[in-house]
């Protein structure tokens, strides 16, 4: 099959295709002729498991740590498990920097009055002349 039928049956864009194919992700794909890439059912089939492994937050080199186990058949599943619960982790972290930007912008938006005046602590504090994120660092 070609690049848009590949992407059609594994939910994955034909720019995201060719971008793994460039990182290394995944192997390259053969070529007809004219130089069309094929793909086959196996690529369609690991497109799909990266793009169910993207749905769930992780990273292309978690991706690629996850393939590599995926394709081992001798591989311990205390691996997987411990990739996984590292995720997680990272997730939660993400959870609670993600519940401080929210509690601080709820504050900010309870104190503007939100009325024709152009007086804004929502405006001020990301000028930096309120106290909107000196509690929750950066998280840039």
């Amino acid at each position: 099959m070609n690049i848009g039928e590949a992407a059609s049956a594994s939910g994955v864009s034909a720019k995201m295709i060719r971008h793994y194919e460039e990182t290394g992700l995944i192997p390259r794909a053969g070529r007809t002729d004219a130089g069309y890439r094929v793909y086959g059912e196996r690529d369609v089939h690991l497109l799909r498991f990266i793009r169910q492994a993207r749905q769930l937050g992780f990273s292309m080199a978690q991706v690629s740590d996850l393939i590599g186990l995926w394709l081992d058949q001798s591989r311990s599943s205390r691996k997987v498990k411990q990739l996984a619960q590292t995720h997680i982790g990272e997730l939660d972290q993400r959870i609670r920097e993600l519940q401080t930007m929210k509690a601080t912008l709820e504050r900010l938006a309870q104190d503007c009055h939100g009325d024709s005046r152009p007086d804004c602590p929502i405006l001020d504090a990301l000028g930096g002349q309120g106290d909107c994120c000196a509690s929750q660092g950066s998280p840039a």
